[in-house]
């Protein structure tokens, strides 16, 4: 899907901050309210169908995802109207974090904790905090022995699985000052490394050593290994850095390099493509200090730029916009590399793609704007727009807002990464705000 027909360019958005607001107002269209809070329909077109299944408010494509979003819009433009719908998301996901059997980051409790955590302290709210508490307590408790002698959740050692939990208790530790969901997350994740260790496994097993999982984010080797270097940065156990370079080993032995670029496989996106092993090798940078790795990050972000995608679509980056595995997942890494590393290149590519991106909305009843895409590519006809965080309208405005944060040096602020984001929260290279003003 591209420009609307009867809208003319100079009618569009012309700033991803103005596109953010755009995809506020267009999810706001999807919200259902009752006497608890707000949620918000995963498709609110007639007779739509969300792009996929999700609970009302997992972090992938329901309400902790929207609140996030809303979180941000107020802190972009100042308007506090934006915090009342995020506060009336969070007041939701307090009522009902309770009924949440899944323990998982994207789909499941870790990324409810995460939304309240955040809603807590930017809305100075003590019950939004509380209720984080008691989710993330649940969590601990939820914990269980697992037949390989470790603990965890689901077995699944992958990101979108016990390794996400994982990732979501060492936040909450950090944030809401917990020592004890660190504690569980260390132990959990010593489980992980020790299934990295190479030695053959009955057919039957599960878990997958590093040396036969698919090499993406969120469920192959490339997110164990982000997950293993961020333990091994709060916690300084080699075992952990031992574990990682092993898996990162094997991303780059199936690797291919052209010159200075890089491809591991043909997808391009953050689930499962270059986005996200990019974002593995930049973890493994910045708790180990080793420049061979963020010269992989290099060589995998020239090899995206090279694809010519999202400008021609490719087997790589089809006919999708969002976080999970299309454009809005590239500006987030253009967007964390330019903050990361000072190079104008990086900032340059990501306005780019929010050009790009801002072009193929879809915004012509006056009802704001939204992205039509084939989530799945092996349904190209399969077209929907969602308002999640990974799969629609909220992750695409998260990430033109983390654009525009990072055009204004001289205003930085806060912006809220998910914990799989290893990139500075603030998005102003520290060169830049070391600067004298004038």
């Amino acid at each position: 899907m591209g420009r609307d027909p009867i809208r003319s360019s100079g009618e569009r958005a012309e700033t991803p901050l103005t596109a953010a607001i755009m995809a506020g107002r267009w999810i706001r269209t999807a919200a259902v309210d009752d006497e608890g809070g707000r949620r918000w329909r995963a498709n609110p077109d007639p007779y739509g169908r969300p792009a996929t299944p999700g609970g009302p408010a997992s972090l992938h494509s329901g309400a902790a995802g929207i609140v996030l979003f809303f979180l941000e819009l107020a802190a972009g433009t100042g308007h506090d109207a934006y915090l009342e719908d995020a506060r009336a998301g969070a007041r939701y996901l307090a009522r009902t974090w309770q009924r949440q059997a899944d323990m998982s980051l994207y789909h499941g409790l870790a990324g409810v904790v995460l939304a309240l955590t955040e809603a807590g302290w930017a809305l100075g709210e003590e019950r939004f905090e509380a209720a984080a508490v008691a989710a993330a307590d649940k969590i601990v408790r939820s914990a269980r022995a697992l037949g390989d002698g470790g603990i965890g959740w689901s077995g699944d050692p992958t990101l979108r699985g016990d390794g996400g939990v994982v990732l979501g208790l060492l936040r909450a530790a950090a944030a809401l000052g917990v020592p004890a969901y660190e504690e569980a997350a260390v132990e959990a994740g010593r489980r992980i490394a020790r299934l990295t260790v190479p030695r053959k496994r009955p057919a039957a097993c599960p878990a997958l050593s590093v040396e036969t999982a698919p090499p993406g984010f969120l469920a192959g080797t490339a997110g164990t290994t982000f997950l293993l270097a961020r333990l091994y940065g709060a916690t300084g156990e080699e075992a952990f850095l031992d574990a990682a370079r092993r898996g990162a080993g094997v991303i780059r032995a199936t690797g291919v390099l052209t010159g200075d670029s890089a491809m591991v496989t043909d997808h391009l996106g953050y689930c499962s493509g270059s986005a996200g092993i990019a974002r593995m090798f930049y973890e493994l940078h910045r708790v180990s200090g080793d420049r061979c790795d963020l010269e992989w990050v290099k060589r995998l972000a020239r090899g995206v730029r090279e694809s010519g995608a999202p400008f021609r679509q490719t087997a790589g980056l089809w006919n999708v916009a969002c976080q999970c595995c299309g454009t809005a997942g590239l500006i987030e890494l253009y967007v964390g590399l330019w903050a990361a590393t000072g190079d104008q290149e990086h900032l340059e590519y990501a306005r780019k793609l929010a050009d790009h991106l801002i072009g193929r909305a879809t915004g012509y009843d006056g009802r704001g704007y939204r992205w039509y895409q084939a989530y799945r590519r092996q349904r190209p006809g399969e077209v929907s727009a969602d308002t999640g965080y990974l799969t629609g309208a909220a992750g695409i405005g998260a990430a033109l807002l983390h654009l525009d944060a990072a055009g204004q040096a001289d205003r930085p602020r806060r912006v809220i990464l998910l914990p799989d984001n290893p990139f500075p929260p603030i998005p102003v290279p520290a060169v830049a705000l070391r600067r004298p003003a004038g």
